[in-house]
């Protein structure tokens, strides 16, 4: 497991310190404050927390996104609105404590949980408090008594107060990107920005509804049944959550498909796709196009279904025939993907992938800005991984040798904007197979006793050694 970064231990630190100090003047208040209201919204936003840990709540999207992902089929900042009406009801800092027990209680992922759980933590009591401030100075004093005919006087303060929850959540959020999980500064902060606004303005929303029935002469029962539509909210959300499984359970089993019939380049695809991914994400490629990138890298040599077995294992060099025959499988690779619709670009780059800037690649010859871009990234991709692979017929480059021999080839066979994002994305984070090559896993099985056995010299089936990894 990684460490986390020293600069990103310290920005955690000090947000942790800066909401410990909005949080400090709650002990100045005194007996009149509303310690009552605090604690309730408090154990409500904790009881929010722990639903989403319930394992009735997790659905096959829980499941299918592996050990690392959060449980429950909520997602994240669903309990906001209750966050935000204390942001509307309390003082600043009791606003800030409210934020506390469901920061605490909520799921937290790998790597660093303690320390996810504190940022969460953090961040969540300094956007809270933030909040509380900016509708006081915008809105009433006392908001919660007014009479409900004095509902759309709330609303501008109420609007005021989320864009400024999610303000600090925003700039927080991209700072903790850039140190913790090395995002490159010119996109960190873009992901945040274009996801959140919107979501915590309706949030906003449902929590000034919370706050005026809060002290109605409904009370705080009624107040509840307004986080009714956020659960109608998250049981959408868990629905598109199955879907997205789905998807993935559909690439997982055309990759293993491919593993098992050409089991020499196991893990492979997925390597491609992560290398990929930091190509795209150095040069700031959107959020959204990110997954359809990584599942145009894994399943880039599906088309290997189409080739003749016989031909994918053939030990030693191949016929004329038989190199026209495996140059068919980015055609049949389209073929296999081409009803799939969440698949949209990424089939591109499956058709395309072994097309050269130069115009001598097939199975086109497309050159240039001809070649789509993602076909362009995968590519590069695919190269630098069959050089830093170990093979039955040959043993791994290091990653410095396998970059200087894409940068050697950029401009004929590469293109050199990809090569450089790629040579600057491994300098950042590095590179850190994680899977078993197939040449390692062979060379683990011992030739039986007295066999005389020895891996045979095979030549290279799937395409991923370019002219750039021989």
């Amino acid at each position: 497991m990684r460490e986390l970064p020293a600069a990103a231990r310290v920005y955690i630190g000090c947000a942790a310190l800066a909401a410990a100090l909005c949080a400090a003047p709650a002990v100045r208040l005194g007996a009149a404050a509303p310690w009552a209201d605090a604690l309730a919204l408090g154990v409500l936003h904790g009881l929010c927390e722990r639903i989403r840990r319930c394992p009735l709540t997790q659905g096959p999207a829980r499941h299918a996104a592996g050990p690392d992902a959060p449980p429950g089929t909520f997602p994240p900042g669903w309990a906001t609105p209750v966050v935000l009406a204390g942001a509307f009801l309390l003082p600043p800092p009791l606003a800030a404590l409210v934020a506390v027990p469901g920061a605490l209680l909520a799921p937290a992922a790998r790597p660093w949980p303690a320390a996810r759980r504190l940022w969460h933590t953090a961040e969540l009591a300094l956007a809270a408090w933030a909040a509380a401030q900016v509708f006081r100075a915008v809105g009433p004093a006392a908001p919660a008594a007014a009479p409900m005919s004095t509902f759309p006087q709330l609303l501008p303060p109420a609007l005021a107060a989320a864009a400024a929850f999610c303000g600090v959540l925003t700039a927080l959020g991209g700072g903790v990107l850039a140190l913790a999980e090395r995002h490159p500064l010119r996109t960190a902060w873009r992901g945040p920005a274009a996801r959140l606004p919107v979501t915590h303005l309706v949030h906003g929303l449902t929590g000034l509804m919370m706050a005026v029935l809060w002290h109605s002469v409904y009370g705080p029962p009624a107040a509840l049944l307004v986080l009714l539509p956020v659960h109608l909210s998250c049981w959408a959300f868990a629905q598109y959550q199955r879907e997205r499984a789905a998807h993935q359970a559909t690439v997982r089993a055309l990759v293993q498909a491919v593993d098992i019939k050409d089991r020499y380049t196991r893990g492979h695809s997925e390597r491609v796709g992560r290398a990929s991914v930091l190509i795209a994400r150095e040069l700031g490629m959107a959020e959204d196009r990110l997954e359809v990138l990584r599942f145009a890298g894994i399943l880039h040599d599906v088309g290997k279904l189409g080739v003749p077995t016989r031909v994918l294992r053939k030990d030693g060099p191949l016929t004329p025939q038989e190199r026209r025959i495996i140059e068919l499988h980015p055609e049949y690779g389209h073929e296999i993907v081409r009803g799939i619709g969440f698949l949209g670009e990424a089939r591109a780059a499956i058709l395309h992938h072994h097309e050269r800037v130069d115009g001598s690649g097939y199975p086109y010859g497309l050159m240039g800005h001809q070649i789509p871009e993602c076909a362009r990234m995968v590519a590069v991709a695919d190269a630098f991984d069959a050089m830093t692979s170990t093979r039955s017929y040959r043993r791994a480059r290091p990653v410095p040798a396998a970059v200087a021999e894409l940068r050697r080839c950029a401009g004929t066979q590469f293109d050199p904007r990809m090569v450089r994002a790629l040579a600057a994305a491994l300098d950042k984070h590095g590179w850190r197979p994680e899977q078993v090559t197939a040449g390692e896993e062979r060379a683990a099985d011992p030739a039986p006793a007295g066999s005389g056995a020895v891996p045979p010299v095979r030549a290279h089936r799937s395409g991923a050694d370019h002219g750039a990894a021989r």
